[in-house]
């Protein structure tokens, strides 16, 4: 049988899957691979289900863009949280999971053959979904820090250009960007009439008193920013599948598109339990965050043991840190002997798009204390017994 050939061949493979058969394989493995949080969503969530329970219209499809509900209180913690204030230029769009948000972006705003900016390390579904809308990626390195260089951006854009994307705070690196800097690429976007794509997952994980900061926010720009959302992260919400977007208006059109064809609406059951969890109090976010805050200051003094093995660049934000390995060897094959050999997992730095040496992700979030200080504990003990030999 002649092979069968398709645009995805030039999309690469997640790594999740393949580093969790490797996980499988190898019982007893503590992962710091995949960026989730360890909790359970609040119980105002669950609370909410009866409600959606109780109406017999549920089973039916409800609106393209989400339950109106859940539109009023998504607009009302834009407004209080973010600073960003719906009106009649923009609008929400609920989707299944910010993933979701992306790719409906991409999809409204460009024809194949246009080109993307990503800063690298860059997160990989954003490669991966560019790559699906038959569009080309151009890769700007971010700065020794993992910082935006805005002139470099402003360089790399060409008439194919039609979107820069910023992760802040980043997957894969932590590291929280500068107001000035977001300020600037805002810019820059309104100065070439492009988009801002600005992914905001983790806009609730930030320490040591650093501040999120939404471009969408900004003055005057909201014609030209894409702001994306997800409950994933903050309210422990990975499965239920709910994030949303705020999208200059011009675009409603294009995006529920996108998303009338693939979803036809996001899973109502799941909108329920967001709407829940928007009711949840404060404390819920603080005592969590906090314990990952622990968690993460205990990674950090580990770490801080493989200095002149290993650089590891401050990070204040998310649950990651990206470390670089001083090794010649293959970052993949570090990886497979911490998991073989040490019952460690963390990613590989080229599966974000980092190919000029060895580099590693190391994701925190879904542990608890003493489980994290072991596999610290393990990856430290790996790195040093197999980088040292």
């Amino acid at each position: 049988m002649e092979s069968l050939t398709s645009r995805m061949q030039a999309v690469q493979s997640p790594i999740i899957p393949v580093v969790g058969e490797l996980i499988k394989n190898s019982p007893g493995t503590i992962s710091l691979g995949q960026g989730v949080v360890s909790y359970n969503p609040p119980p105002e969530a669950i609370e909410f289900l009866a409600k959606f329970l109780a109406e017999p219209t549920n089973n039916l499809y409800k609106s393209v863009e989400g339950i109106p509900p859940l539109l009023i209180a998504l607009a009302e913690k834009l407004q209080d949280f973010n600073g960003i204030e719906i009106n009649q230029e923009n609008c929400i769009v609920v989707t299944a999971g910010s993933n979701m948000g992306f790719m409906n972006a991409l999809l409204a705003i460009t024809n194949p053959g246009d080109e993307i900016i990503l800063n690298t390390p860059y997160y990989f579904n954003h490669e991966m979904a560019i790559a699906m809308a038959g569009c080309h990626p151009v890769l700007v390195a971010t700065d020794e820090n993992y910082q935006l260089r805005p002139e470099a951006i402003a360089q790399a854009i060409t008439p194919k250009t039609r979107a820069v994307v910023t992760i802040s705070p980043n997957n894969p690196t932590g590291v929280v960007y500068s107001e000035a800097a977001l300020r600037q690429v805002n810019q820059i976007c309104d100065n070439h009439n492009i988009y801002h794509i600005s992914d905001e997952a983790y806009e609730y994980f930030t320490y040591n008193g650093i501040k999120h900061i939404s471009p969408g926010a900004f003055a005057n720009n909201s014609e030209y920013t894409i702001s994306l959302y997800s409950l994933s992260k903050a309210y422990g919400f990975a499965s239920w599948r709910i994030g949303y977007m705020v999208i200059p208006k011009h675009l409603l059109v294009a995006v529920k598109k996108v998303q009338d064809t693939i979803l036809i609406c996001p899973p109502v059951i799941s909108q329920y339990a967001a709407l829940g969890a928007l009711q949840a109090k404060e404390e819920y976010l603080q005592s969590h965050i906090g314990a990952i805050a622990q968690v993460r200051q205990l990674v950090l003094d580990s770490l801080n043991r493989l200095q002149g093995l290993c650089s590891i660049i401050p990070a204040d934000g998310a649950f990651y840190f990206f470390l670089k390995v001083h090794t010649q060897m293959d970052a993949f094959e570090l990886v497979k002997r911490l998991i073989q050999e040490h019952k460690v997992a963390v990613i590989p730095g080229t599966t974000f798009g980092i190919d000029d040496g060895c580099y590693l992700r190391v994701a925190y979030g879904a542990l608890q204390k003493e489980t994290a200080k072991e596999g610290i504990e393990r990856l430290v003990q790996g790195l040093e017994t197999i980088v040292r030999t």
